[in-house]
């Protein structure tokens, strides 16, 4: 048996959880999704995303108009009068719809996408805990994959009748697993690396382990997938609107809007360009911001 003696000045020896790499703590984790972020793809993306979320939330301020006060003037074309953006078939002002249609997005995603996340990394964390609860949480994921967004879109409304809470519940649904199969994953994987085992052999014990070294880590693909999902609730929402299982009229969304916009698109173009580029440049700003995060996540 031998004995070792520091000398004065020499550093004393690290336990094994000390030698937990840098990745595993949170400020450096933060610092490399704030690295992604203000990267040039990055910034572009939240420019995007910005602009309209502002645009939704201060719509009483950019607008006087009501979105659902019908008027004489029907389809007028931009500029016309007091409507900036002009009216749609029943007199109503487009550019005030256009703008409480953002917010009904907004709020749709702002519920759905949180309480899918919730859900699913809560199932998540269960399944890591005892292998029958695996193998029940995984089967319950499969069956609702299973499942085809607008096919569920419909089962829903049928139960439920079209509305504002059918897509907050099928958006939900659908991003559950999602969510949760991605948490499980990263956690398998993270829980056997070397930092794990030696904040274990440090005396870590699971909880600690988990929330201190694992989480940490295995959080970067949920991170990323909260920019996805949004970008994929927007979509849903904007098609399940289109085909009339959304948001049920004289409410605006911006699904509900282009849908409104398909027989007038030959004669008054303007009606459906509005919603169509704000669909489309949240989903590309959004698309931009999880691949900044992912970028950044990867340094």
């Amino acid at each position: 048996m031998t004995t070792e003696t520091l000398t004065p000045g020499t550093p004393a020896p690290k336990t094994p959880e000390a030698v937990a790499p840098a990745a595993a703590k949170p400020r450096r984790v933060r610092n490399r999704y704030l690295r992604g972020l203000l990267s040039p793809r990055g910034l572009f993306g939240l420019a995007l995303v910005g602009l309209i979320f502002a645009a939704g939330l201060a719509a009483p301020l950019l607008t006087s108009h009501d979105p659902t006060f019908q008027t004489a003037d029907a389809l007028r074309g931009p500029g016309s009068g007091d409507h900036a953006w002009g009216t749609d078939e029943i007199g109503r002002d487009l550019l005030s719809r256009l703008l409480y249609g953002i917010r009904t997005d907004l709020l749709i995603v702002a519920a759905a996408v949180p309480l899918g996340l919730l859900i699913g990394c809560s199932l998540a964390l269960v399944a890591t805990t005892h292998r029958a609860a695996d193998v029940a949480v995984q089967r319950l994921f499969d069956l609702l994959l299973s499942f085809p967004g607008l096919i569920l879109g419909l089962t829903v409304t049928a139960i439920m009748g079209p509305g504002k809470a059918t897509i907050i519940t099928v958006i939900t649904i659908i991003e559950i697993p999602s969510f949760g199969r991605m948490l499980r994953g990263a956690i398998l994987v993270h829980r056997d690396r070397e930092y794990a085992t030696a904040a274990r052999v440090g005396g870590a014990g699971p909880l600690r382990l988990l929330t201190r070294h694992v989480l940490p880590n295995a959080a970067d693909p949920v991170v990323v997938q909260i920019a996805v999902s949004m970008s994929i609730a927007v979509i849903l929402e904007g098609a399940m609107s289109f085909i009339g299982i959304g948001v049920r009229p004289p409410d605006p969304s911006l699904g509900g809007i282009l849908a409104e916009a398909r027989p007038y698109l030959e004669d008054h173009p303007t009606y459906a360009l509005g919603p169509l580029v704000v669909i489309t440049a949240l989903v590309v700003g959004l698309n931009l911001i999880a691949e900044a995060l992912n970028r950044g996540a990867r340094r």
